[in-house]
């Protein structure tokens, strides 16, 4: 008979929708389905849940890395940038009534 194991499965990363870092430290995440607030934890062990708005005014190291007509969001409070969800409609362009 075999013993046994005790080893635990592998944990997922802390966070899955995390795609990288800027120069100066702010985060790039993948936004889940639907997602409208921002689900970053802070230094508390809280999470900031504020409003994604889309942005349109980013730097150069954003235009490099994603282009310039590229569709990012940002956190209005902790300054966290996010990438659209592939599996949603792309939100550019002009709304039809």
């Amino acid at each position: 008979m075999s013993e046994p194991t005790t080893e635990a499965p592998p944990t997922p990363p802390a966070d899955a929708n995390l795609i990288g870092t800027l120069s100066d430290g702010t985060k790039i995440k993948r936004r889940v389905l639907k997602q409208r607030a921002c689900n970053e934890i802070g230094a508390k062990g809280k999470m900031c849940v504020g409003h994604l708005k889309r942005w349109y005014f980013f730097g150069e190291e954003v235009k490099g890395k994603f282009g310039p007509e590229a569709e990012i969001y940002r956190c209005e409070r902790c300054k966290t940038i996010y990438l659209p969800n592939p599996d949603e409609q792309p939100r550019t362009g002009t709304l039809c009534w």
